[in-house]
This record gives structure tokens, sequence and C-alpha cells, in this order.
């Protein structure tokens, strides 16, 4: 075949497979293959989505990749992930790309952060749409002004190439190689999951160790690991600047998981209860209230109320759920508090654990894993005029000027800037 023919055969296998990625949010996987396998064939596949994003494997590519970058002085901005990425990874990248040449973004489920009886086998693989959303998300960024970079490289290493010396361990008392952030680590999310921050502090210390990016950026979402990246960063003189960008949320309010994937639809239908309870908590702040009991009473009772509907409800029709943890803490130690200074300000959290499904109905939707799994949920919100930490929206911000707040209502003022800025940081009463 000519090379004019094969150019005109792969433009129109192009040209299809490309339709197909752009009129679904989630392409089928077999797609996704299709569109990889032609990228290196088809001129007109290049044109349309750009140029094919660097995947390493090993230490040795990536460390050359990294010191070339150094070399021409960019800067480079790593966000770690597990892959199944939806829209509030891709928000980390943009964060990321508006500050940095190249972004680095890693996809590996660390095993030692999942205990002996989690979900590590179930958990959502998606490689190659993926590469496709990160693919799309360059082509979005390019030729904007707010996007000083795109995504350069994706770090895919196996688990010898993470875990060199030892098979990794789920056990409490295993052996290995590990990082231990305590005392933050052993409350909250620790308490129920022991082994967890252990893995992610221990997998996050090797990717900085091995990427050595400028800066490094998480979701406020999981603010818990934030904060243990954050003392590991500050107790290990590790040289990578920390950003948070703020939660990004379905059109109900539930926060973005890779986990979602498991609700299916009766629970999908009631998992915004951390929202809805939040939303209670921050009406009390709002009108002045500062008192434990104040602020997390409320917040229960909206729990407590929509688990009391779903028990009434049949077997056939509920989702249950049990509230694990609702928490007022220190935004530094995390230790509980029995009132929030505006000053030294609080992180409100909380965990849901979803039920599985006590009587499917035949067709119904159920989720990844058929509805049996257990879905753990979490969120949470920072009050008080306290920086946590370093925040990277993104989003453009705008501010309202002090003599418009000033004429305003507190609570419209509260809401009108949450609107215009997009960012859960500014989601307090400090106005």
């Amino acid at each position: 075949m000519s090379a004019g023919n094969l150019i005109r055969k792969y433009a129109a296998e192009s040209l299809t497979v490309t339709r197909l990625v752009r009129s679904r949010q989630h392409p089928p996987e077999s797609a996704a293959k299709k569109l990889e396998r032609l990228y290196d064939k088809s001129p007109l596949l290049k044109s349309r989505i750009g140029p094919a994003i660097d995947v390493i494997h090993n230490v040795s590519h990536l460390r050359q990749k990294r010191e070339a970058a150094r070399s021409s002085g960019k800067k480079v901005a790593l966000v770690p992930t597990m892959g199944a990425l939806h829209d509030g990874h891709l928000a980390l990248v943009r964060a990321a790309a508006r500050h940095a040449h190249e972004v680095y973004v890693s996809i590996y489920v660390n095993p030692t952060q999942f205990g002996v009886n989690e979900d590590l086998d179930n958990y959502p693989k998606t490689w190659h749409q993926d590469l496709i959303k990160l693919q799309r998300l360059n082509n979005f960024m390019e030729g904007k002004r707010q996007f000083i970079g795109k995504v350069t490289t994706i770090f895919n290493p196996t688990t010898n190439v993470m875990y060199p010396s030892l098979p990794p361990t789920s056990e409490i008392q295993g052996s290995g190689s590990f990082v231990n952030i305590t005392p933050l680590a052993n409350v909250l999310e620790g308490a129920a999951r022991p082994v967890f921050f252990r893995g992610v502090a221990t997998v996050v210390l090797k990717l900085l160790n091995l990427v050595q990016p400028d800066e490094v950026v998480f979701g406020q979402k999981d603010i818990q690991q934030v904060l243990v990246i954050k003392r590991m960063i500050e107790d290990f003189h590790i040289n990578t600047q920390l950003f948070v960008s703020p939660t990004e949320r379905e059109h109900d309010g539930l926060a973005m998981s890779s986990r979602n994937v498991y609700l299916g639809h009766r629970r999908r239908r009631i998992a915004n209860v951390i929202y809805k309870a939040m939303q209670a908590s921050e009406m009390a702040w709002i009108k002045g209230k500062r008192d434990r009991r104040e602020l997390l009473g409320p917040a229960l009772g909206v729990a407590e109320s929509i688990q009391n509907t779903q028990r009434a409800l049949p077997p056939s029709e509920r989702a249950g759920f049990e509230v694990d943890y609702m928490s007022l803490a220190d935004p530094v130690t995390l230790e509980e508090i029995q009132s929030v200074d505006e000053e030294r300000g609080a992180i409100l959290s909380a965990a849901v654990i979803m039920q599985p499904i006590e009587e499917p109905q035949i067709g119904e939707n159920l989720g990844l894993g058929r509805g049996l799994t257990p879905v753990r949920l979490i969120d949470n919100r920072i009050y008080g005029q306290h920086k946590v930490f370093p925040y990277r929206d993104s989003r453009r911000s705008f501010k309202l000027s002090p003599d418009i707040r000033a004429s305003m209502n507190p609570l419209i003022s509260s809401t009108v800037r949450h609107v215009l800025t997009g960012s859960e940081f500014y989601r307090t009463a400090a106005l």
C-alpha cells in the first residue's frame, strides 16, 4: 500500500475513533486502546490530539527526563495519583500547569496503603482512559495564557520499581522500609485504617525523591493526608513546596473520588450526606457559633435524619450508611477542640461508610463491585483565618472589594464569595 493510501486509511480510522472519544466523557476502553495504537501511525490523529505524553516506567529514564528539565531551567510540578482519573485529578493538573513548565503525573496503585482486608484488588484501573483524559487536558490548556505548562510525563512504575528490596506488606507490624508520621497518622482516618498513612507517606517520599519536583499538588478532600505530607516535607527537609487545590464536587456537592464508581444508583442518591451535614455546620459558623456542640450538633442532626429516613424504607429500596466520625480539630495537630479560636482556625472533617446493598434488584445499577463493597466517603471544611497550607486553585479567582463586602449581609457575602472564587479556602467567616 502506498504512503498516501496508508495516510488516508489511518486518517479515516483516526477520525472515527476521535469522534467516539470526544462524544463520551468516559470513552470505551476498546476505543482508547485503538486510539493509542493509531497514534504513532496517523499524522492526522497527531494533529488532532497533539504531541504524545512521555510514559516512563523506570527510574533511570525518569531521572534523565528530570535532569533535562533542570538543565533547561524548567520548573517541574508533581501530581501523585493512583489512576482512575476524574475531574478532581484534572483540576490538580490544571493548578500545577499554571505555575510549572512541566507537570509530571504519577499513576501507581500503592499496595502499602491498603490494609490486609481492604479492596486493593478491586481498586478501579482505567489506564487507557487516563491517558486520553490527560492528553485532552493538554489540548485544552494549549495556548491559554493562564497555563505556562502542560503534562509532559506520566510516571507509571511497577511495584518492583517502587519497592525494590522486599515485597510490600500490609500488616501493621510487617517488614519493610516505611515512613511513619505520628501522631498525625494515628487519628481519624488513621484510627480506622492503621497502615494507610504509613503507606501514603512512604510512597510519596519515594516519588519526591525520584522526581525531585519544585512543587507537589494535592487535593483538599484528603486533608489529613495533606497534613501528613506537609509534616513529612518539613521534618525531612525536602526541597519541594506543597500546594493544595480545593475540593472538586459533583452537582449535588459530593466530593469527587475514584471510589465513587462503587456507589451505584441507590447509594449515590444519598452519598452527599456529608456535604449536607457540613452545610448545616457551616450555617452555624456563619451565624457566629464557635462551640464544638454548636458546630457538630447540626451536622450530626442532618446525618441522623437522613439515616432514619433510609432505615424506614424496605431493604429493596434503602441505602444504609454509618457515620464513622465527625471531627472538629486543630488545623495543625488534628487534636479535638472544644471551641474554635478564629485566628487559630479549625478543621471540620467527617467519614461515612456506605453499606453494601441489602436486596439488589434485577437490572439495578449497583456500581463497580455489584453493590457488595462498602464505600468510605470523606469530606472537610476549614474554619477561621488560619492558613493551613498554601492554595493553588485551577480556576481564576475574583475577590470582592472591602467596601462591597462591608455593605453585604454576612451570609450573602460568604455565598457570593464562594461562587466567585470557586475555592473552599474562602468559605469561612474571614470575609
